[in-house]
């Protein structure tokens, strides 16, 4: 395994498709900003630049899908517009190709972010939050533009897929000055609760496996802000290792191995640490490794593969396109208590020994 120095993570983020097979994001700099799409299914990773005549705005977001296509949300005047970007073959050489799906309208006090990629590969939705409700928008992959898929009470925020049909949506809601994590069923837009570790505990989920059921969450109700991890379904109360004590409050972890179906303990998962760290960590294990990121690491993100391979993308002026692999170190064996061997007997005087 091959570590690198640390450097911070550039701010620009870095969106990897549900299945890994792309990635996309906003490269250049200043006033000069254009999408690009990186191809990472294949033996070497390559970036396809998706420019338009005029460049893209730095608060641009944009979301890879599955069949190549790069989602990209722009606020323009009083509107969130959305279009699908490709790459297109002409005589005079490549050009991008645009198709607009529609817009929102503007509204004072309302936030509109996407959610991370769809598990289907397809669709893509965004959230539209404020303090008066929160709407879930889906904005490609429907029969027309922009619609309307769920209302929620209560600001939300986060965003985690709970199974692989991109039916099943998590987001931390506060409401009544509590945050808790609650599933949200985009089919019919039941909202049910999902995390309630104590009752004014602020208890959000960052992160989640559908194989393996493994849930990724921080919580205040150990007294301070901790990373913890339970499992979906499960009757068994969340678990707060004390070896991520020490970056409970900041760590975010970003990936996790798929493939463990009924295995939540040998999930590898990947944590981005407060100043562009990186951990990797297992519940089965005791044991945090805090390792160095490559340099030009892109986004604070990676992917891991069922076989235990973390792959982390980077950019550097000599390498304007990688993608550096790393395995988790096998843990150092618990310590074993070796219990005291036990005292002789004492001799018991005649006139006490039990009767027979």
């Amino acid at each position: 395994m091959t570590v690198c120095a640390i450097e911070m993570t550039t701010t620009t983020p870095f969106t990897i498709a549900a299945d890994g097979s792309y990635a996309a994001r906003l490269a250049g700099d200043g006033q000069a900003r254009y999408v690009e799409r990186w191809t990472l299914a294949g033996p070497e990773a390559y970036a396809v630049p998706l420019p338009l005549a005029q460049p893209e705005e730095a608060d641009s977001e944009v979301l890879p899908l599955t069949d190549g296509r790069v989602l990209i949300h722009r606020r323009v005047a009083d509107r969130h517009a959305f279009a699908l970007l490709y790459p297109t073959g002409a005589a005079s050489g490549p050009r991008t190709g645009q198709l607009s799906l529609g817009a929102v309208d503007w509204e004072e006090g309302v936030l509109v972010t996407m959610l991370p990629p769809s598990p289907d590969g397809h669709a893509a939705f965004a959230l539209a939050a404020s303090d008066a409700g929160t709407t879930v928008w889906r904005v490609a992959g429907g029969p027309f533009g922009p619609q309307r898929v769920a209302r929620i009470p209560g600001r939300c925020s986060g965003g985690v897929w709970l199974d692989r049909s991109g039916r099943l949506l998590a987001l931390d809601r506060e409401l009544d000055g509590v945050v808790k994590a609650v599933a949200v069923d985009l089919g019919c837009g039941e909202v049910s609760p999902l995390l309630q570790i104590a009752e004014d505990s602020d208890d959000r989920l960052l992160l989640a496996d559908p194989d393996s059921g493994l849930l990724l969450l921080r919580s205040d109700a150990p007294g301070e802000p901790r990373l913890g991890w339970g499992v979906l379904g499960s009757s068994l109360p969340v678990r707060f290792p004390d070896c991520l004590r020490a970056d409970g409050a900041t760590a975010v972890p970003f990936a996790v191995q798929p493939g463990q179906a009924l295995m939540p303990e040998t999930c590898g998962v990947a944590l981005r640490l407060e100043g562009g760290g990186l951990a990797l960590w297992r519940p089965a294990d005791r044991h945090v490794f805090r390792l160095g990121a490559p340099v030009g690491w892109l986004g604070g993100t990676g992917l891991w593969s069922a076989e235990g391979r973390l792959h982390l993308p980077y950019a550097t002026p000599e390498v304007p396109c990688g993608v550096l692999g790393m395995s988790l170190p096998v843990a150092p064996p618990a310590p074993v208590r070796v219990d005291p061997p036990p005292a002789a007997a004492r001799p018991v005087p005649l006139q006490q020994a039990p009767l027979r």
